[in-house]
């Protein structure tokens, strides 16, 4: 039996190629037209295929919404329960498949990490029952933090034709949410309808890989409506919000969109503050010792001489309060590594044993902590001297949470660090699809920068600096080169006095703690070289 049946129009052939590589690519089997046997009549197979699928993908396009095949297929797998539809263009979907999920790949370039594409794959394997099998370093399917699904709303009018507004507003929430990119966003309807059970919120979330639930109900009577709608905590199913909308339906889509938008800004801030809130919980009791802590992190991110030394006083305060604030402790041993690595202390020696003796002590009271781990893998290069047990104990915390942007982050730049560009730059980005909005997706774009660099995508690496200001002194030194290598002297300069202006150390030092093989230390200071070359006389 054939997993996935594909239906497109013939003007598509290219996506539906596409997308039946990548499926096949994520385990499942998978059936299009171009297999039509010569001996039998093809409307038969297309008929025996369809019903045999257990999911059958419709791509739709400008001229599948006008093919009777397609709408036909289409409405078939609509009535068998197992529809996974797709855009591959702005053509609005004919009647009914408009009010049902459609998953949009205008821009999809055939990536199985792209997060559109992921979306097909969970409706897939929903449907099919069966997990697709995941690349080694593919970002997980199942999300944290603010991840929010959409569940069915509940019709509690006396008419049951009223339904299609029920699942309008449903549909049209999920629209709203899904601008807020600090959210991971998924409608649950079509994935919790096809199992045909009813699942409590700790199993819908399970199921569907989130930690929170946005439920809502709807009673329409005349010319009033009434919508109500709970933000669900999944693990506890603790309620952290809930609203009730009235109004009249003189403009029905105006009344959708201001419930949409109330939701979706209330929902995006209560759950981001109940995800800090757990995070504030799990550290220390010492709410001293945690104050400080939060105003060492901002003054870590200057990567700076001054606010470096001041973070460090405040995290052994927080110590001072906390002997045992691991977080605290890991934190600064990160700090201590960036003050050796410039070159910003009197005492290179004592301020590693301090960092190791910190770290140590991180490790012994959380060794299952991931982000304790991540901060002390960061560490250990610089204060250690050594690798190994690093890139230990980061994969050990992408182990532990492999949905944490941050432990992915890094990962990247540990891999940066051991000469290895190609494997960080997957790791980053896969922080980056975890992480979109943090200010650690700041770093996450400047270190990628650095793997493009190394990987000789100089326009990429230059773009991707562009897009942040989060700079570490080594940027700099990157920056230059990369400016170097595009024939761009009088910004490398820039770039270079920049670098001074920090007084971190030379380019040369640089070179020797992030750049391990010849092959990428030749690169960065090739670059510089040609940016500080003589202009040639005009000839």
């Amino acid at each position: 039996m054939t997993d996935v049946f594909i239906s497109y129009a013939r003007s598509t052939e290219r996506h539906a190629v596409r997308v039946a590589e990548a499926l096949r690519e994520a385990g499942f089997g998978v059936w299009r037209d171009d297999e039509l046997p010569a001996h039998r009549n093809f409307t038969r197979v297309i008929e025996e295929r369809l019903a045999a699928a257990k999911a059958v993908v419709v791509i739709w396009s400008s001229d599948a919404a006008q093919s009777e095949w397609v709408q036909s297929e289409a409405d078939r797998a609509r009535r068998d329960k197992k529809l996974v539809q797709v855009r591959v263009d702005k053509t609005p979907l004919p009647m009914p498949f408009d009010r049902l999920q459609c998953v949009d790949l205008c821009d999809w370039a055939g990536g199985c990490e792209d997060h559109e594409w992921s979306k097909v794959v969970a409706g897939v394997s929903d449907l099919t029952g069966d997990a697709a099998m995941t690349p080694p370093l593919a970002a997980p399917t199942a999300m944290v933090g603010a991840s929010i699904a959409v569940m069915p709303f509940s019709n509690l009018s006396n008419d049951p034709e009223q339904q299609y507004f029920v699942e309008g507003m449903a549909e049209e929430i999920v629209a709203a949410l899904a601008r807020f990119r600090s959210l991971h966003v998924i409608a649950a309807s079509a994935t919790l309808m096809a199992r045909g059970r009813p699942l409590t919120p700790q199993e819908a979330a399970r199921e569907l890989g989130v930690g929170y639930l946005l439920e809502g109900s709807v009673r329409k009577s005349g010319a009033r409506v009434r919508i109500t709608v709970h933000l669900v905590d999944a693990a506890s199913g603790t309620e952290l919000w809930s609203e009730r909308f009235e109004d009249d339906t003189g403009d029905v889509f105006a009344l959708q969109d201001k419930v949409a938008e109330r939701v979706a800004g209330v929902a995006e801030n209560a759950v981001q503050d109940a995800d800090h809130g757990k995070a504030a919980t799990r550290a220390t009791q010492d709410l001293s010792s945690y104050d400080l802590y939060l105003r060492s992190l901002y003054l870590f991110r200057a990567s700076r001489r001054r606010e470096l030394l001041e973070s460090v006083d405040l995290l052994e305060r927080a110590i001072a309060g906390d002997p045992d604030y691991a977080a605290a402790l890991a934190h600064a041993c990160v700090n201590l590594r960036q003050i050796v690595d410039h070159g910003w202390t009197d005492d290179p020696d004592g301020a590693r044993a301090k960092a190791l003796g910190y770290a140590e002590r991180a490790l012994r009271l959380a060794p299952n902590d991931h982000s304790v781990l991540a901060m002390v893998a960061a560490s250990l290069p610089g204060i250690e001297g050594y690798m190994d047990r690093a890139l230990t104990l980061i994969d050990r915390a992408t182990a532990l949470n492999p949905a944490s942007g941050f432990a992915w982050l890094i990962s990247g730049s540990i891999r940066l660090r051991a000469g290895e560009p190609d494997t960080a730059a997957i790791h980053l980005e896969r922080a980056m699809q975890l992480d979109p909005l943090s200010s650690m997706n700041g770093y996450m774009r400047m270190y990628l920068a650095s793997a493009r660099f190394q990987q000789r995508r100089f326009s990429e690496a230059l773009a991707l600096f562009r897009t942040t200001t989060y700079r570490m002194p080594v940027s700099y030194a990157i920056l230059a080169s990369l400016h170097g290598h595009l024939g761009q002297a009088a910004q490398a300069r820039q770039a270079l006095a920049e670098l001074e202006a920090l007084e971190a150390g030379s380019v040369e030092k640089f070179a020797d703690i992030w750049f391990p093989r010849p092959e990428y230390r030749a690169l960065l200071l090739g670059g510089i070289a040609a940016a500080l070359a003589p202009a040639a006389a005009p000839g």
